[in-house]
């Protein structure tokens, strides 16, 4: 039913850690990880899944009946290409894209695959916590949280666009103080209206690739971000998205391996490549 994609690169310890997440998971799902580690042609390091922990885990996954799938995809063509790379490996109905530094609660899965039959769009997501940051509250950047009332409706998000102020929510750990303010039953979750969801997204695979994916991927130079955003905002424009609160998904809050960010995919591309007829 799920196949979940993580590319990673250099986290050897970090990838460990969101495999362990997956393995408390209790939903059905596939595992392919595309790992880039090494040096600038990608051949002179070892890769991040050739580890003890992460071959434990992965062991604990397929003693579950999981397959899980450990990739070299070199030589480094950026992110974009990496995640066009992976969504050509799945099969799956869904597929959920998660970053190689997030750890998963419990039923994280469960709840994503729930929200996106009930909600009947093209993606949902549970945009990650930095729990370092939960005694630092921000009421200026949560003012913008607001539900969706019933199934999303499709929109085009722009980065000069009222709605990309959305992006707010998802810094620090606002979705837990809102979460709080909430006051949600057990097993309960809302949908909220999103710019995008950095992380952690379930997508309709066949809505993700009617979209374009991230075929996007030659316009842009190895070095670049945001071509998770990109993809995203090109789903949203045709059949909607939502994020998922509780989220559920914590950042390791380890320091990046993309320092170059001169070149951010939803700034540089066309509006006809964005958002595709």
């Amino acid at each position: 039913m799920i196949d979940i994609l993580i590319p990673t690169r250099d986290r050897p310890v970090e990838l460990a850690t969101t495999l362990a997440g997956l393995a408390a998971q209790t939903e059905a799902f596939d595992v392919i990880v595309s790992d880039q580690s090494g040096g600038s042609d990608g051949f002179d390091g070892s890769a991040s899944f050739d580890t003890p922990s992460a071959e434990a885990m992965a062991r604990v996954l397929r003693t579950q009946g999981r397959r899980v799938e450990f990739l070299r995809h070199l030589p480094r063509r950026g992110l974009a290409e990496q995640r066009a790379f992976l969504l050509e490996r799945s099969s799956a109905p869904l597929v959920l894209f998660l970053d190689d530094d997030v750890w998963l609660t419990p039923g994280v899965v469960t709840r994503l695959r729930t929200a996106l039959r009930s909600l009947r769009c093209g993606l949902v997501g549970a945009a990650v916590q930095g729990l370092s940051y939960l005694d630092d509250e921000r009421p200026h950047q949560t003012a913008c949280f607001e539900e969706w009332p019933g199934p999303p409706c499709p929109e085009q998000v722009t980065p000069d666009s009222p709605a990309w102020a959305r992006a707010s929510l998802h810094l620090a750990a606002n979705l837990c103080h809102i979460e709080r303010r909430l006051a949600l039953r057990p097993g309960e979750w809302r949908a909220y209206k999103i710019a995008w969801v950095g992380g952690c997204v379930l997508f309709d695979r066949a809505k993700l690739v009617d979209s374009g994916g991230f075929d996007f991927w030659p316009s842009l130079p190895a070095e670049h971000v945001g071509e998770d955003v990109a993809a995203q905002l090109r789903v949203m424009a045709r059949y909607g998205g939502a994020g998922i609160i509780p989220s559920g998904a914590i950042h390791l809050e380890a320091p990046t391996t993309m320092p170059v960010r001169e070149v951010d995919a939803p700034k540089v591309l066309p509006p006809a490549q964005l958002y595709p007829a």
